[in-house]
């Protein structure tokens, strides 16, 4: 389900699509360490679709072995991937420290963690950022080989990566989709209409389910809000910093402009990484669809409303377990992999007054996925917490298309094309393979070779 990493091969060139991070259950976090399954100072070029940990997130780590070939992505995701490549270094330090703290308390003080790379790892990386991609502008890569960028509709700067081979007279079209949104979401571009291709490998995250529409899902947000305010509680939001934060305050603001939510809303972004992304939103109106760039136009805040508080440093956030009702604490990850809703999920999980309203996919052996699957109480830094809030699972803000969307999308590409299937679990990837009825379908495990 994560950590994408593609590797082509097409003459004496190497190319990568994705770099990304394992997520999720501890053996998978482990995985982030092994060897590459190639070697990185091979590696020419690095194609990134778009700036979510799991697809930018081991790009300090190839530079760390070795990488010194060029990466490609749109403005955009450039300065997104900046700041969450720092931001998972910084994060990957702390866990060292932590780790060898632990150790030292058990009499092993010679035995020191180190981090799977540091802030300096993720700045030398940045210098390997060349071109930038313009959207529907072909990127020629020498030797027969260009690639081009098409909008995906996911995140900010997302993209679909369409890559035309040639070797020695034998040509291949290959579509990447990257992680594909899906349309009349608010703030950005519907996805662009996919190229035709000879070879389809394309994302099967809702491969399995139909998503509920947005119109009622902000409705239910609002419901949530409101109920558990009259309650005496706080909502705690678990989410993530890129994309799906930008979103939610759109709709706060909204809700508040309409009367749909109460005037005397306070809303706490308890993020430093979804402050410093929300900045970069505000820089790259390119992406945006017609509606928000009227708003922006107009001299109007998507993002910003009455009663949003930025709480950047610890002290801040720390006091925010002070408050005990009428409060909508937004905080990453929106997993609850790290971060500091971990922190808010301690001190308000366990009181039946409060909600945690999930807005996200939650993979597999996360603890976001434990809460919404109904687990009586879960783990939180080595403390049995009982789940008593309410639990909202609100499904209509997914940046991912579904299956519909999915296939739609596939159809453009040429409904008959050799197609991968990745970035899915298992029965999601089952369940859209079945859907491509005729179609020359794989579903690859990790380090396979195909022959294009």
């Amino acid at each position: 389900m994560t950590g994408s990493c593609h590797l082509i091969t097409c003459g004496d060139k190497k190319i990568l699509v994705d770099c990304g991070l394992y997520q999720g259950r501890r053996e998978l976090v482990e995985e982030n360490k092994q060897p590459f399954g190639f070697d990185p100072r091979s590696i020419d070029f690095l194609l990134l679709s778009h700036a979510h940990l799991d697809h930018c997130g081991r790009i300090p780590l190839l530079v760390k072995r070795g990488f010194t070939g060029e990466i490609i992505t749109t403005a955009a995701s450039r300065d997104l991937a900046r700041l969450v490549m720092l931001d998972s270094a910084y994060l990957q330090e702390e866990e060292a420290r932590w780790q060898s703290r632990k150790l030292a308390r058990r009499g092993k003080s010679g035995e020191k963690v180190e981090p799977l790379y540091t802030r300096l790892d993720a700045l030398d990386s940045l210098d390997y950022f060349g071109r930038t991609a313009v959207y529907d502008q072909a990127i020629e890569l020498g030797d027969g080989i260009q690639v081009t960028f098409h909008d995906a509709g996911h995140i900010l700067g997302s993209a679909s990566v369409f890559v035309e081979l040639d070797e020695q007279g034998d040509r291949r079209r290959v579509l990447f989709s990257g992680d594909l949104g899906y349309r009349d979401r608010a703030i950005l571009n519907d996805p662009a209409p996919a190229r035709e291709a000879d070879v389809v490998v394309m994302e099967t995250t809702y491969g399995d389910r139909l998503h509920k529409r947005l119109a009622p899902s902000v409705d239910e947000l609002y419901t949530a809000i409101s109920e558990t305010f009259s309650r005496g509680g706080n909502v705690i939001i678990p989410s993530f910093a890129l994309e799906r934060t930008q979103e939610l305050l759109y709709f706060l603001r909204l809700g508040l402009a309409q009367g749909k939510l109460p005037s005397t809303l306070q809303v706490f972004l308890d993020s430093p990484m979804a402050i410093s992304a929300t900045e970069i939103f505000r820089r790259h109106p390119e992406c945006y669809d017609d509606d928000s760039g009227r708003l922006f136009a107009s001299g109007q805040d998507p993002f910003g409303f009455p009663g949003l508080h930025f709480t950047s440093d610890t002290d801040q956030s720390m006091a925010l377990n002070r408050i005990h009702s009428g409060a909508v604490i937004i905080a990453g990850s929106g997993m609850c992999t790290g971060g500091r809703v971990r922190h808010h999920l301690k001190h308000n999980l366990w009181r039946e007054h409060c909600s945690v309203v999930f807005v996200g996919f939650a993979a597999y052996g996360t603890l976001a996925r434990k809460i919404v699957d109904g687990a009586e109480s879960v783990k939180i830094f080595g403390e049995e917490v009982s789940v008593r809030a309410s639990v909202y699972t609100i499904g209509g803000f997914s940046a991912h298309a579904d299956r519909d969307g999915l296939l739609a999308w596939h159809q453009q590409a040429n409904g008959r094309a050799r197609t991968f299937l990745v970035h899915g679990e298992e029965r999601s990837m089952e369940s859209f393979a079945a859907q491509l009825d005729g179609v020359d379908v794989t579903l690859p495990a990790e380090g396979e070779v195909y022959a294009l």
